[in-house]
């Protein structure tokens, strides 16, 4: 008997569907890539927390940070966060002249954070504060060199992404690849807060 209503196709079992989009693919991977990076830098901070009174009678983190010098860094990285949002959302619109300009802009202050940090390890070094004299500073050097390195890495990154999209435009595989990006950038400014209060503010405290 005819029910006067077209019947709802059957439901295609899960076994049965075709593989996700290559973008829930991606982003999905890179998640558990930034999840398995904020464990590591967990452990960075745990081995931090335990040896940060150990210092072998050697200078405290309040001897040898300058306050000054880390909320220059911490303000060149915050504004850098903000820059690549500008970037992300240039990107999403495919406007090339605003893109180049964030893009310049999260470059130009994440270097400047790397150099400010490579001056401060390159003075305490001078100073006979280096990784190898007390176990505190060994903790403190691994864990903001490791940050340092991401950073480094990102801003390498970033330039290899400026010169896709001014030889590509905005394909559908550059703009997963700047989503990625952001990702990884905002993560690094989130560790660095906790570096920042961990670290910085906790040797004042």
């Amino acid at each position: 008997m005819a029910t006067g209503a077209a019947s709802a196709p059957p439901a295609v079992p899960l076994s049965e569907r075709g593989p996700a989009p290559t973008r829930i693919v991606v982003t999905y991977g890179f998640w558990l890539f930034l999840l398995s990076d904020i464990v590591m830098f967990a452990a960075f901070f745990a081995s931090y927390a335990v040896l940060r009174d150990h210092t072998a009678g050697g200078p405290s983190g309040a001897e040898v940070f300058h306050r000054n010098k880390v909320l220059i860094e911490t303000a060149c990285l915050l504004f850098s966060s903000y820059a690549c949002a500008l970037l992300a959302l240039a990107v999403e619109r495919h406007n090339r002249l605003a893109s180049f300009a964030a893009g310049a802009a999260t470059l130009a202050l994440g270097i400047a954070f790397i150099v400010l940090e490579a001056t401060e390890f390159a003075g305490m070094v001078d100073n006979a504060a280096g990784p190898s004299r007390s176990a505190f500073l060994s903790a403190f050097f691994a864990l903001v060199g490791l940050h340092g390195l991401h950073v480094c890495v990102g801003a390498f990154w970033l330039l290899v992404m400026l010169v896709q999209i001014a030889t590509l435009g905005f394909p559908p595989a550059v703009l997963r690849r700047i989503r990625c990006f952001s990702l990884f950038w905002h993560s690094l400014d989130i560790v660095w807060i906790g570096v920042f209060t961990i670290v910085y503010l906790g040797a004042f405290t």
